[in-house]
């Protein structure tokens, strides 16, 4: 009996710490620079070319592009400790993420949280509305970036001796 409990413990124990895992990539997240935000890039996105960052958010819309490549429209929000987009109303704004390969729209379509790694490689005006909005643009490569798509995780509850044991579900 004290046996099957210690080999229960250890898969509680694997099982706890592989959902605590980071989205992007321990490698990307030391080289980008984290204190950097949408705001600061959005006053002047010149100054932060070629600066790696990680951003999420929720995708407004997917593009294909003539060219092979593809589009996405981000709405911004807080990343959380694992790096998902937090749940949550507030938003420094929007920004574009080109990637330099057909992505399909489907698995990338509105609303699908999403986090992404790369590189800030400019602005690009497009219109929002009636009105002109300037989009930080990012480009982000499947082959050295991460674009990590965040599905919402089913909760688990785990009940031992009367003790609740919840994994998943979110922040």
């Amino acid at each position: 009996m004290k046996n099957r409990f210690q080999w229960f413990l250890v898969f509680l124990l694997i099982l706890l710490l592989s959902g605590c895992a980071h989205v992007i990539s321990k490698d990307l997240r030391t080289k980008s620079d984290l204190s950097l935000t949408l705001s600061q890039v959005r006053q002047n996105p010149d100054a932060f070319k070629e600066k790696l960052v990680i951003w999420g958010g929720e995708i407004i819309e997917t593009v294909n592009q003539r060219d092979g490549t593809t589009q996405i429209e981000v709405f911004q929000r807080p990343l959380g400790w694992r790096g998902e987009p937090k749940e949550t109303n507030y938003s420094e704004g929007r920004f574009l993420v080109f990637a330099d390969t057909y992505l399909d729209p489907y698995t990338l379509r509105r609303g699908k949280r999403i986090t992404v790694g790369g590189e800030i490689i400019g602005e690009k005006t497009k219109l929002l509305g009636e009105m002109d909005y300037r989009y930080p643009l990012f480009q982000a490569n499947r082959s050295i970036f991460g674009l990590n798509t965040i599905t919402n995780p089913i909760p688990i509850t785990i009940i031992i001796h009367g003790g609740v044991i919840r994994i998943g579900g979110g922040d």
